[in-house]
């Protein structure tokens, strides 16, 4: 499970950061993590060793960390998802409780409109 949180969190790097790597790395680092193949087979592709291969992912990677070091995008990005999550629970709470307890139009549609624009964000 360790090995899956990790090569999500390199894939999600990648798809930050991927830009500033060299197009090899971007390579390397997509076949390995999105289209899942092996160390051996991109070396077979590429006509390199499987150590070669090796290698390019493990700096490639350090890269992407180093990034994520020094801009923190992924991290903001994962709070403002958490963030926006609280936000749609909260609008879902307010409508509930105008259910139960008069029902303001208002509120209604407040909180309709709150939960549809932090849903709208998550997805962008």
């Amino acid at each position: 499970m360790a090995n899956l949180a990790k090569d999500m969190t390199v894939a999600l790097l990648l798809d930050f950061y991927g830009g500033l790597l060299t197009q090899k790395q971007q390579e390397f680092l997509e076949h390995y993590y999105n289209d899942d193949l092996s160390l051996s087979e991109i070396a077979q592709n590429e006509g390199i060793t499987r150590q070669g291969v090796r290698d390019a992912v493990k700096r490639a990677e350090r890269q992407l960390y180093d990034y994520e070091e020094q801009l923190a995008l992924v991290r903001r990005f994962e709070e403002q998802q958490r963030d926006l999550s609280e936000i749609i629970r909260c609008a879902n709470v307010v409508h509930q409780q105008n259910l139960r307890h008069g029902l303001s139009r208002e509120i209604n549609e407040a909180a309709a409109q709150i939960r549809a624009t932090a849903e709208a964000m998550m997805e962008r």
